[in-house]
C-alpha cells in the first residue's frame, strides 16, 4: 500500500526549484505558448478559474475565422466579481512546452492582462501541477515530466520572423 501512495505522484517542487529573487515575489505565473504560428507571452495559469478563457481581441489580432468559433451560454464571475456571458467557444491548439494541448477556450469580450487564462480545465487534463511559488508548472507525457518556466519581465523575442502577441 505505501509503495502504490509514493509512487502516484511523482512531480515534486524543491527549494532548488525557487525562482533567483526566492520566495519573496508576488508574481502571478505567466507562460509563454505557441498558438496558431503566433509565440503568445501573458498567457495565466489561474488554478481559481473554472474556465479557460481567451479574450475576443486575441481571436481579431490572430485573425482566427469564424467558421471555428461555436455559440455557447456560459456564464463566468470575472476578477472584478461580476457575472459576464461568454459569447463564443472555440477549439484552439496550444503547444506547451514540447507538448501540443486542444484547449477549448470560453471567448469573452473584456479587457484582460492577459492573452490566455488556463484554469483548472487545462489543468487537470494536462495532469498539470503549476506553481505561482517556484513560477512554473511541471507535467507529465510520454512518462517523461516536463517543467515549463514562468515568464520573466525580460521575456523578449528579436527574430522579426518570430509572430508575437
Amino acid at each position: 500500500m505505501a509503495e502504490q501512495f509514493f509512487e502516484v505522484n511523482r512531480i515534486s517542487f524543491s527549494h532548488d526549484d525557487l525562482p533567483q529573487e526566492g520566495a519573496a515575489h508576488n508574481k502571478a505565473l505567466h507562460l509563454t505558448v505557441k498558438c496558431e504560428g503566433y509565440y503568445m507571452k501573458r498567457v495565466m495559469l489561474d488554478g481559481g478559474s473554472g474556465v479557460d478563457i481567451c479574450p475576443l481581441s486575441m481571436l481579431q489580432r490572430m485573425k482566427i475565422g469564424t467558421e471555428r468559433i461555436r455559440p455557447n451560454n456560459v456564464c463566468v464571475r470575472a476578477f472584478d466579481g461580476v457575472k459576464r456571458d461568454t459569447i463564443w467557444e472555440i477549439d484552439l491548439i496550444l503547444t506547451i512546452g514540447p507538448v501540443d494541448f486542444e484547449v477549448t477556450f470560453q471567448v469573452l469580450d473584456m479587457d484582460t492582462s492577459y492573452n490566455f487564462l488556463l484554469g483548472r480545465p487545462w489543468i487537470h487534463a494536462a495532469g498539470a501541477v503549476p506553481s505561482t511559488l517556484h513560477q512554473r508548472v511541471k507535467f507529465e507525457h510520454e512518462n517523461q515530466e516536463i517543467v515549463v518556466h514562468g515568464e520573466d519581465e525580460q521575456s523578449i523575442y528579436r527574430d522579426p520572423s518570430v509572430l508575437c502577441l
